[in-house]
C-alpha cells in the first residue's frame, strides 16, 4: 500500500480540474488551472485532496504520513501518451541514413523496408524478447514523465506474430505499473504473402486474428493504417465495424501521407481517436466538430520524417480539441518523449504552453478513456505525477527543449 504523503510549498501545482471534465476544446484549451504556492494529500495511490497554503491542515489530521517540501517546484499530472508502438525488435537505423540519403518512406517500404521490416523482426523475436525489449522503452519513457500510455500491436502481420504481440502488451499491463490499453492493428500494412490479395488478408483479420484476440482478452482498440497502398477509407470502415462487433472500439492512421478519408472513415465508425492529420482539410475540421472523436496530433512523426505540419492550429480556432501522443515507433519517431513534443508544438505549431499541455495531459487520456483516472491533478484521480526541478514556470519545460527538468515522476503515490 502507498505511503499517506503530503506534499507542501509547491510552487505550482498545474492541471488541476473537478472531476467532471474528461476533456477541453477550443478556447478552453488556452487555460489551465492552477494553484500556486499549493500543497497536496496522497492517500493509497490516489489524490486526496490539495490547496492553496495558506489553507495548509494541520498535521495532526494525518497519522503515520510522510511530508514533502517542494519549495520553487512544479507538480503536473503525468503525460497521458494515447499513440505507441513500443513493442517492436530491434530499430531501423539504416532506413533513417537511407531516407538522409534521399530514399522516400514508400521507396524504403516498396524494398522491404518499414512496416515489413519490423514486421520480419518481431516474427523471429521470442515473446520473452518482445516483453524485455518493450519494458526499456516504458521505463524510459515513464522516466520522462508518461503515467499512462497506449501500445499497438501491427509489426505481426500473421495470427501467431499479432498475437504475440498483444500477448506482450497484455504482460506489460498485468504489471499494473502505469494503465495500458492495448490496440490491435493488423490492419497496418500488408504482408508479402498477401501482396496480391489484399480482400484475403482482411478476412485474415476478420476471419481468423479477431475472434482469438476476443477470447483472449487482449485489445481493447482496433485501428487502421488509412492510407493509399495500405488500406481505403471504405475497407478501414469494414474493418473498424468487425472490430466493433468484439468490443473493439476503433481508432485510425488518418491522413499522414495523403488525404485519404481516414477522418471521415473514423468519425463514422465512432473512433475514439484519429491520428496524425497531416492532411486534415476544412471538411475534415467539420466533421470533427460533432464528433465524438479526438484529433490526436503526433508531433515527433511529423518532425523525424519532414512531413507536412497538421493543422493543430486551425482545429483548436475552429473550436475543436486536440491530443498529442508521441507515436514512439522504430521507423517514423524513434522518441517517447512527450516533453519534446510539448516544444514541437509551442515552436511548430504556435501553440501555447497552456495548449499543450492540455493536449498531453487531460485530452490524450481522454483519446485512450482514461481521463476518469489520470490527466489532471484531481480528487480520486491515480496520484500519477512529476515533481520538476526548481523553475520559473509551466513554460520552461517546452522552452527548454533539449533539458531535462523533470526530477522525480510518481506513480499511483509511489516515487520510481
Amino acid at each position: 500500500m502507498a505511503n499517506r504523503i503530503l506534499i507542501k510549498n509547491i510552487k505550482s501545482l498545474v492541471q488541476v480540474r473537478d472531476a467532471g471534465i474528461l476533456k477541453v476544446s477550443g478556447a478552453a484549451m488556452k487555460e489551465l488551472p492552477c494553484i500556486d504556492n499549493a500543497w497536496m494529500a496522497i492517500d493509497n495511490g490516489l489524490i486526496a485532496d490539495y490547496g492553496s497554503m495558506i489553507d495548509f491542515p494541520g498535521i495532526e489530521d494525518w497519522k503515520g504520513l510522510e511530508i514533502m517540501d517542494c519549495d520553487g517546484k512544479l507538480i503536473l499530472p503525468c503525460y497521458a501518451d494515447s499513440h505507441t508502438h513500443i513493442v517492436y525488435a530491434g530499430n531501423r537505423e539504416g532506413e533513417f541514413v537511407d531516407r538522409i540519403n534521399g530514399l522516400s518512406y514508400d521507396e524504403i517500404f516498396a524494398r522491404g523496408g518499414g512496416i515489413l521490416n519490423s514486421a520480419k523482426r518481431v516474427s523471429e523475436a521470442t515473446e520473452d524478447d518482445l516483453f524485455e525489449q518493450a519494458m526499456v522503452r516504458l521505463k524510459e519513457v515513464i522516466g520522462q514523465g508518461t503515467g499512462s500510455i497506449e501500445i499497438k500491436s501491427g509489426y505481426g502481420l500473421s495470427v501467431e506474430s499479432e498475437l504475440k504481440m498483444l500477448r506482450v502488451i497484455k504482460r506489460i499491463k498485468d504489471l499494473n505499473l502505469i494503465p495500458v490499453k492495448a490496440t490491435f492493428l493488423g490492419a497496418h500494412a500488408l504482408p508479402l504473402e498477401y501482396k496480391n490479395d489484399k480482400a484475403g488478408y482482411i478476412q485474415l483479420i476478420i476471419n481468423e486474428m479477431l475472434p482469438k484476440i476476443a477470447a483472449e482478452k487482449l485489445a481493447d482498440y482496433i485501428d487502421v493504417f488509412c492510407e493509399q497502398h495500405y488500406f481505403t477509407a471504405e475497407e478501414t470502415k469494414h474493418i473498424l465495424e468487425a472490430g466493433k462487433q468484439y468490443g473493439l472500439t476503433g481508432k485510425v492512421h488518418a491522413e499522414q501521407m495523403s488525404h485519404f478519408g481516414g477522418i471521415q472513415a473514423g468519425v463514422e465508425c465512432g473512433a475514439i481517436s484519429v491520428d496524425h492529420l497531416e492532411y486534415c482539410n476544412d471538411a475534415d475540421i467539420e466533421l470533427l466538430k460533432n464528433a465524438g472523436t479526438m484529433p490526436t496530433v503526433l508531433p515527433g512523426a511529423a518532425f523525424f520524417l519532414s512531413l507536412p505540419l497538421p493543422p493543430a492550429r486551425k482545429m483548436i480556432d475552429a473550436g475543436l480539441g486536440i491530443a498529442f501522443a508521441s507515436d514512439f515507433n522504430p521507423g517514423s519517431c524513434p522518441s517517447g518523449n512527450m516533453n519534446f513534443m510539448m516544444s514541437l508544438g509551442c515552436v511548430q505549431y504556435k501553440l501555447t504552453p497552456e495548449e499543450v499541455i492540455n493536449a498531453c495531459t487531460i485530452n490524450s487520456a481522454y483519446a485512450m478513456q482514461l481521463s476518469h483516472e489520470v490527466g489532471s491533478i484531481t480528487i480520486g484521480k491515480k496520484a500519477n505525477f512529476f515533481i520538476t526541478k526548481p523553475i520559473s514556470s509551466y513554460g520552461f519545460i517546452p522552452y527548454a527543449f533539449g533539458s531535462n527538468v523533470i526530477e522525480s515522476v510518481y506513480l499511483n503515490g509511489v516515487k520510481q
